[in-house]
């Protein structure tokens, strides 16, 4: 990724925050905007989106995003001095629930074998003479 399209993806995340924070304030008190990939001929993009609550609230809130969709873009455009203004793409931040899915793998081997297991422990085991 070039330094160009580094500054352009870390300019949205920050103005785009920025606006919905503002102008939103209470539809998008939930809501991060967690990255931005944008591809190196500036014409498309990817804007990822974290939004705390339950299953409902991640689903309403999403949908409400993608209603909002043009004007974003559009207010993208007049904040951010480029040529042509990106096609965006939002998309859902799954690092957060990743992070935590490895977090239980990881309590869960720290938690060792369960009560009920027949597996034999390695001290158990008989060495071959």
């Amino acid at each position: 990724m070039s330094n160009r399209t580094i500054r352009i993806a870390e300019l949205v995340q920050r103005e785009l925050g920025q606006y919905l924070h503002t102008r939103y304030r209470q539809e998008a008190v939930m809501i991060t905007v967690a990255g931005v990939r944008v591809a190196p001929d500036l014409k498309t993009g990817q804007i990822f989106f974290s939004i705390f609550g339950d299953a409902d609230t991640v689903d309403r809130k999403f949908r409400w995003l993608q209603h909002k969709r043009r004007e974003i873009r559009r207010e993208l455009a007049q904040r951010i001095n480029i040529k042509h203004a990106p096609d965006w793409e939002f998309r859902m931040d799954e690092a957060i629930e990743r992070g935590n899915r490895v977090l239980e793998i990881l309590d869960e081997i720290d938690r060792g074998p369960s009560s009920g297991d027949d597996s034999v422990s390695p001290s158990s085991k008989e060495e071959p003479a």
